[in-house]
């Protein structure tokens, strides 16, 4: 499988982050199938996948979220689709606890031994390494910083095919948390809001050029 490194190249510098999306215009279900399949098959660590993606289409939703959500005024409610990824807490993520295990044994499939083997290894890891047994904040800022490898891999594939993103954090979470609590029933005990994505198709130019630092910059060679 060939795939043309300037065709990547472009649609990076195609990506911007996207102030205001034309709201006439929809994404396709096989495209935007497309977009979450890159999420689903995103890897994390000792590949636990802690995360889960809802996708937000209701409108009333949306505007409740509104006013919680300063860094999306005008993309929440003009974007065709808005994903909010959730992280999993300690709940969930402990090694000893019952999804990692069931996760082992029913999705990943390993025989006994490698799963008391990886139990051990995710014991220490947890314990020792990162010390994110510590708080349940640390071990959320740990389930956190593994959905932003499946945002950027959505972000990503969007571009590639003309799809518009933009990544939201600017917003309240206690409030936006609340109003998941209230209409969908998310239990905030075991799941964080860790970013909303905005997707569709821009509603006029960026308004300035891409800028990056150089590549001296941010990139050391240590020979």
């Amino acid at each position: 499988m060939t795939i043309c490194k300037q065709d990547i190249i472009d649609a990076f510098l195609f990506r911007h982050a996207c102030k205001e999306f034309d709201a006439t215009r929809r994404i396709s279900d096989d495209d935007f199938d497309f977009i979450v399949e890159t999420a689903r098959l995103s890897p994390s660590s000792f590949g636990l996948e802690p995360w889960k993606f809802l996708v937000i289409q209701n409108q009333p939703l949306r505007e409740k979220l509104l006013p919680h959500v300063w860094g999306g005024q005008k993309q929440l409610p003009s974007a065709s689709h808005v994903i909010i990824a959730l992280a999993r807490k300690t709940g969930f993520m402990r090694y000893d606890n019952d999804y990692v295990q069931h996760f082992m044994r029913d999705v990943q499939k390993f025989p006994d031994d490698a799963i008391q083997a990886r139990t051990c290894m995710l014991k220490k890891f947890q314990e020792q390494d990162f010390a994110l047994l510590d708080s349940d904040r640390a071990m959320t800022d740990w389930s956190g910083k593994q959905t932003y490898i499946a945002l950027g891999n959505m972000m990503t594939a969007a571009a590639l095919i003309g799809i518009d993103s933009c990544p939201i954090e600017g917003f309240a979470l206690e409030a936006v948390e609340q109003v998941l609590s209230d209409d969908i029933g998310l239990d905030t005990t075991n799941w964080s809001v860790a970013y909303l994505l905005g997707l569709g198709y821009r509603k006029a130019p960026p308004a300035r050029p891409k800028t990056r630092q150089d590549k001296a910059a941010v990139i050391q060679v240590i020979e």
